[in-house]
């Protein structure tokens, strides 16, 4: 009975959701059973992104940026937009370059997720306007310990939160007026934004928030083991100096975002410069105040017009990449992975983050332009070092929109390859998927060379599946002991949202199980047993 009964909300659920689809509604988040989806076009999406490099956004730059997203098939472009060129002089706002990025993403048939450079760029200042840079009195940078600057912003400068407010609502507000047809989907509200070299800022305007009572609604949400009227070293002890600099960060950008979605409410998500996930050290290790692991939930107070915070994944062992990809999945918290490296290797990772219900993965770095940031990020790019994260497409595309709403409806599992790990098993109740890596025709697995490896397995029937995955076999045992048996097992796509098969396989390929290569495959299997 409950299970009917959770199968007809679901489906009012998405039947909601599909009859907005004509009325072109605004992209939005929902949440439900602590699932997340990102709605474009009034239905699930899935991200499949790439992000350029720093300074590939200018018009002169662009056309070594798009012929890479096109071979990617990637449907979404995340591009800085840069305050210095948005405000050349106080209150004038020059729209040109974003008016030119949205006009070619829609010839190209790509989504855009457009990067606020403003306040914070990796923890410093330096896309301010000039003429913002010339007054370091008025927009100050972090006064460290020591008593000397930092290069970082401070967040306790009213005069460049003014300033930052101005200049995103102006954005927001053109974009309102000029993307009718919702080519921009999300906003990044500055980029990695924290300090480094200092755990926070200890101007005279620091130091007296910072011995005043914590805010209410911070102690709200610790309930009784909060010491009402406390300083920040009060209450919070050795952790008083991060999670002061936090909530502050979190604050300011919380009201640029909050007025920015006042004029157009796109979702808006703040990235994070991570803390190692296992052995995180103290906050002098990595950049402070950011959105790290261990202060989301300031985040989530501080800044409550900010959906989701979202981790740039560049650990470089798959131990570090989960772990992240589990931390930053939370009910309260869609994942999203707005950066991470681009290599072979890393690439099977967009799987595991679709595991843990990802909305949306985008490698870093991915244009033609002469920059590379290895090892952090992509290689000098080529369509040969570009192939892994296309394959990754080509499989996804066609069915994204599939994807994206099984995996909010809780019916999607998909998994990477493991080092020395051979074999994973996924839990459907009356089947169980295997995936193997690595194995011969009739052998055991004995893992890829190098693991790249990934699978996808989403519950679509009783016992039926939707199946698909690079460099890996799958099969299906029952939970009832049964001997499997394939009684159908179709190649396709989904047109329209109906499955249209193209052909049925059998004999060679069902025989051992069901094979995956670097050829993008989608299976529609019917299982029985005998």
């Amino acid at each position: 009975m409950r299970a009917a009964l959770v199968a007809i909300l679901s489906g009012l659920c998405i039947g909601k959701l599909q009859a907005q689809a004509d009325n072109n509604p605004l992209p939005h988040l929902v949440t439900q059973d602590g699932r997340h989806a990102l709605i474009v076009d009034g239905a699930p999406f899935l991200m499949l992104g790439a992000q350029c490099h720093n300074s590939s956004a200018w018009p002169a730059t662009l056309p070594k940026v798009w012929p890479a997203i096109d071979y990617l098939h990637a449907n979404t472009l995340e591009i800085p937009v840069y305050w210095e060129q948005f405000e050349p002089e106080p209150g004038r706002f020059d729209t040109s370059v974003v008016d030119t990025i949205i006009k070619q993403a829609r010839e190209h048939n790509a989504r855009l997720v457009l990067l606020w450079f403003a306040t914070w760029k990796n923890g410093s200042s330096h896309y301010l306007p000039p003429w913002m840079k010339s007054q370091p009195d008025k927009y100050p940078r972090i006064i460290g310990k020591d008593g000397r600057r930092v290069d970082s912003p401070s967040p306790h400068a009213p005069a460049t939160l003014a300033a930052d407010i101005r200049a995103f609502s102006a954005l927001m507000r053109h974009l309102k007026a000029k993307d009718t047809q919702h080519t921009v989907i999300m906003v990044q509200v500055q980029n990695e934004p924290g300090s480094w070299n200092t755990v926070r800022d200890f101007s005279p305007e620091a130091e007296k928030l910072f011995t005043s009572p914590v805010p209410a609604e911070l102690l709200k949400v610790m309930g009784t083991n909060a010491p009402a009227g406390g300083s920040w070293s009060e209450v919070f002890g050795t952790n008083a100096d991060e999670y002061f600099h936090a909530w502050s960060v979190a604050h300011y950008i919380g009201q640029v975002a909050a007025t920015g979605k006042a004029e157009y409410p796109l979702p808006m998500y703040v990235n994070a410069s991570l803390r190692d996930p296992l052995t995180p050290g103290p906050a002098s290790k990595y950049e402070s105040g950011g959105a790290t692991d261990n202060v989301l939930w300031i985040w989530k107070v501080a800044a409550p017009a900010i959906d989701v915070l979202a981790p740039d994944i560049y650990q470089n062992d798959s131990a570090r990449y989960l772990k992240v990809l589990e931390l930053y999945s939370r009910p309260d918290n869609a994942l999203f992975v707005p950066e991470t490296g681009g290599t072979s290797g890393q690439a099977r990772m967009c799987f595991a983050a679709l595991g843990h219900g990802a909305i949306g993965w985008s490698p870093f770095g991915f244009d033609y332009t002469k920059y590379a940031n290895q090892p952090l990020g992509a290689p000098r790019l080529t369509e040969e070092s570009l192939g892994q994260v296309a394959l990754n497409y080509r499989i996804l595309g066609p069915i994204m929109r599939e994807v994206a709403r099984l995996n909010f409806e809780g019916k999607l599992q998909a998994v990477a390859e493991e080092k020395d790990e051979l074999k994973q098993t996924l839990d459907f109740g009356n089947w169980q998927a295997v995936v193997s890596y690595g194995v011969a025709r009739n052998g055991s697995p004995k893992g890829n060379s190098e693991p790249v490896g990934r699978a996808l397995i989403a519950k679509i029937g009783e016992n039926e599946f939707l199946v698909t995955g690079a460099f890996c076999r799958v099969d299906f045992k029952a939970a009832s002991g049964g001997q499997r048996d394939f009684l159908r097992v179709e190649e396709g796509g989904y047109e329209k949202g109906a499955w249209r098969p193209l052909y049925i396989w059998n004999g060679d390929e069902t025989d051992w199980g069901l094979d995956f290569s670097s050829a993008p495959q989608v299976l529609r299997v019917s299982l029985g047993t005998y």
